[in-house]
């Protein structure tokens, strides 16, 4: 295992609680945290962007992304925490998912814009979010008081769901490949930026609120 795998997984070791503490208390905790990390992606898209013609786009982007995120998880009455829960395992385990197939099948090259993308590692990120999403609502029970069942329609929305989170980490790495830059930060051994690591939420958010508002 090399160095950069390990920083990364001890990051996400570090990282995953301290985030899960945020989302499941809720409140103004969560609303603070939220900020934090919205000022943070704020000045990596500055330093990224160096004032191109579409910096502006992509601040006002950046806001819809977290203001997206705060209604998600404010909204939806009993069901935010669940419905909150479900997007971001989807998303973290499509990454996973990405990565771990793309390293261990390689194959066909998924597109020009990330190079290490590869069709084995797209599948590989549905497979695991749909496994994730699989055992998560199994425990569901022990933060949610209703029944989380995975029907069709659960398999759909996590489709489209990892299908929009791929999209974003795409389009993310298409900036940082227009700015000639690997990472959009420092921040997070292993990982880099904080947009690295949040670049298919920042879609997936958008897309899941209003997917949900029409939804319920």
């Amino acid at each position: 295992m090399d160095k950069e795998l390990q920083k990364r997984i001890l990051s996400s070791f570090i990282l995953i609680p301290v985030c899960l503490f945020f989302i499941i208390k809720g409140s103004f905790l969560f609303n603070f945290f939220l900020l934090v990390c919205l000022f943070i992606t704020f000045f990596e898209w500055f330093a990224m962007s160096k004032r191109k013609n579409y910096h502006l786009f992509g601040y006002l982007f950046l806001a819809f992304a977290f203001y997206s995120a705060y209604a998600l998880r404010n909204n939806f009455a009993d069901e935010n925490l669940i419905i909150f829960l479900l997007i971001i395992i989807t998303c973290i385990s499509t990454d996973v998912g990405g990565y771990v197939f793309g390293k261990i099948f390689k194959g066909p090259k998924l597109i020009k814009i990330s190079p290490k993308k590869t069709y084995s590692g797209m599948i590989g990120g549905y497979l695991l979010s749909i496994i994730f999403i699989n055992v998560f609502f199994y425990y569901s029970y022990l933060f949610y008081d209703g029944i989380a069942i995975f029907s069709l329609e659960t398999l759909i929305i996590i489709l489209l769901i990892s299908t929009v989170s791929q999209i974003g980490d795409l389009t993310v790495s298409y900036f940082k490949r227009l700015s000639n830059i690997k990472d959009t930060g420092k921040i997070i051994p292993g990982h880099g930026g904080l947009l690295d690591r949040l670049d298919g939420m920042i879609f997936a958010f958008p897309f899941s609120y209003i997917m949900f508002s029409i939804i319920i």
